[in-house]
């Protein structure tokens, strides 16, 4: 859609192409003029952008069509055009009547309800289209729980709804549903940093990112596999997606990890491992924090703080993985090579990083609103990237930049509507609450086994999604269950953000595993498989902060327990990362391996009367590994 050299030869698929051009540009122009300039009547604003996010979806889906070598028939015309006119009429629907509530005591009608299930199966129909069953199945179930649940067993019995109130709950209602709060945070804070997302790229600060990993990394073992990491996490912290960041860095490292001897799974695995935790990575963290900072009423700089130290966790695990992996496979520090080398060009381009980055942290601790502090990010990019030369020989680069940022956020808008349901339907019914208590009753006096029971229910939950609404669905369904467990609200939005992006490395699915594997030609089950063994601490660290909320640092913070807990977790990890290698300084044993995950798991104990003799133990397999065993030579993996 942004790039214009991919209009559709067909008369009608280029009116729907240029249709999204505009809408597109509509988009992005309030996406600006909300977030930094004035805000805009809620129920206009919201009713508005689903408008003209239905011209993009319609446009992206019939385009998907195209690309997969499928025909755009007279019939597939007639139900675009229908789902168009449909989806308008339900939007001006929701106007309409938000507009008479707002001036009078007004009660939804019959007549209301008919525009108001057509416009929750013109949504459904386009999430299907652009998201795939998953998130279609869950609206779906959204509105059929509301309509039929009242005959199901056990909790899942619910009063019942007619039409007219499953309309008045899922669509004509400010608080939950299709044009509920979700949608407000969406179009009001998230959608500016998307943009930024994308333009950040665009203006080429994602190549400058990418060399300057390589130079931070070119004196380890792992070199090409530690700049992923280091690039990843960067780049991701930016894009907010897993999918984008993988092929928008992976393409350069997957060969290059390769080529420095390692097979072509780990090559894959460990890209789809550093690119998913880009999300949890601050200062930026994509749009699951945005929202997260909205919901918790933490603030967004709050979030940040809290994250950093878990992400920083997650990607010490990654550098040791690939250390231990390095070692293991007998691959040597290699000479920087010229082309690696930053120039003064790289240098003044790594002011498009900086700047905005900078600018977004500086208007946080000046007391700017999110919303503002991305729409300065925009300005301040936009200003500086003129000194790109790639930019100033093609500046149409930006405005493609800026159309593509706003079609994702057209097109996660069309996820937030089937989220909205799913909002609707399990605040009407309260079936929320009821699972909190199953849950509650199910973990007795043991809040360990309840956050496994919580884990397990939030990587299914999340499994196949994008971060956002996998996030979204999980503290949804999850987040009261939780809570009631005696954590905090901050530490359970972040426990389920956790595995809200930990879902995208879980087997079966494991969409970043799949989206990795064809770059670096690997079996896509076996690089999942090898993402799930070394993404492993991001299903260990949600753990972490649970029991020791003074890792967030904003909540129970104390200096001695704080630097006590980062100690022994950083040598949990490297025990936990040697034992899944069966690797250290020499090949391990069986009984060492064993042993190492046992101690690795108990010195995260609570209690000191096991964690203290983890740590013994595990500082006499080191040390045993070092002196008293013999080494073995490393093979190199062909």
């Amino acid at each position: 859609m942004a790039d214009q050299t991919h209009v559709p030869s067909g008369p009608i698929d280029r009116a729907f192409t240029w249709a999204a051009y505009l809408a597109c540009a509509a988009l992005g122009a309030i996406a600006i003029y909300s977030a930094g300039i004035d805000l805009i009547d809620p129920k206009m604003h919201r009713a508005v952008g689903f408008a003209l996010a239905l011209f993009v979806a319609i446009a992206v889906s019939r385009r998907r069509r195209v690309d997969a070598g499928k025909a755009n028939g007279p019939i597939h015309l007639a139900i675009d055009l229908a789902l168009l006119g449909a989806g308008l009429w339900a939007i001006w629907s929701f106007f309409t009547v938000q507009t008479q509530m707002e001036v009078a005591l007004y009660d939804v009608r019959q007549a209301d309800a008919w525009p108001a299930l057509a416009g929750l199966i013109v949504f459904l129909e386009l999430c299907r289209r652009l998201w795939g069953w998953g998130l279609f199945s869950i609206g779906a179930l959204g509105v059929l729980y509301l309509l039929y649940g009242q005959g199901m067993p056990g909790i899942l019995e619910h009063t019942g709804f007619d039409f007219v109130d499953v309309s008045e709950a899922l669509w004509y209602n400010t608080n939950k549903g299709v044009f509920g709060s979700i949608t407000n945070i969406v179009l009001v804070t998230v959608f500016i940093f998307i943009i930024f997302g994308v333009l950040l790229e665009g203006t080429g600060a994602g190549d400058t990112l990418l060399k300057f990993a390589f130079l931070l990394t070119r004196r380890t073992r792992g070199g090409p596999a530690h700049a992923a990491i280091v690039a990843s996490s960067m780049f991701g912290t930016m894009s907010g997606s897993t999918v984008a960041n993988i092929v928008g860095t992976g393409t350069f490292t997957i060969p290059m990890i390769k080529r420095r001897g390692f097979s072509p799974t780990f090559a894959a695995g460990i890209e789809a491992t550093a690119s998913s935790g880009g999300q949890i990575m601050p200062p930026i963290m994509g749009a699951a924090a945005l929202v997260m900072a909205d919901l918790t009423g933490a603030g967004y700089l709050n979030i940040i703080i809290a994250a950093l130290f878990p992400a920083l966790f997650y990607y010490f695990s990654l550098f040791t993985g690939v250390t231990v992996e390095s070692r293991r496979q007998g691959i040597e520090v290699q000479p920087l090579a010229l082309d690696d080398k930053i120039t003064r060009t790289d240098m003044i381009n790594a002011i498009l990083f900086v700047g905005p980055i900078v600018t977004v942290i500086g208007s946080l601790l000046l007391g700017y609103s999110t919303s503002a502090a991305g729409f300065y990010a925009v300005i301040v990019l936009l200003a500086l990237s003129v000194i790109n030369p790639d930019v100033r020989r093609d500046p149409v680069r930006v405005w493609n930049s800026f159309l593509k940022g706003a079609e994702s956020g057209a097109t996660l808008l069309i996820a937030i509507a089937a989220i909205g349901i799913l909002v609707g339907s399990l605040d009407s019914t309260g079936l929320g609450l009821k699972l909190a208590g199953v849950i509650s009753d199910i973990r007795g006096e043991s809040l360990f086994s309840a956050l496994l029971v919580a884990m397990i229910g939030a990587l299914i939950l999340g499994m196949g999604m994008p971060t956002l609404p996998a996030y979204l669905i999980i503290i949804l369904v999850m987040g009261p269950a939780i809570q009631a467990l005696g954590v905090s609200m901050l530490t359970a939005h972040m426990f389920v953000f956790y595995y809200g992006v930990a879902s995208s490395l879980t087997p079966p699915v494991a969409i970043a595993a799949y989206a990795a594997a064809p770059i670096a030609q690997a079996n896509p089950l076996m690089t999942a498989l090898m993402s799930f063994r070394l993404g492993m601490a991001k299903f260990i660290i949600p753990f972490i902060f649970a029991f020791y909320p003074t890792i967030l640092i904003v909540e129970e913070f104390s200096l001695l327990p704080f630097l006590w807990i980062v100690a022994r977790t950083c040598f949990c990890i490297w025990l936990f990362s040697s034992a899944l290698s069966a690797f250290g300084v020499r090949k391990l044993t069986i009984p060492e391996v064993v042993l190492r995950f046992g101690a690795a798991f108990a010195l995260l104990a609570t209690s000191p009367a096991i964690h203290l003799p983890a740590l013994a133990l595990g500082l006499a397999l080191v040390a045993w590994a070092m002196r008293g065993g013999t080494p073995s030579e490393p093979k190199v993996s062909p």
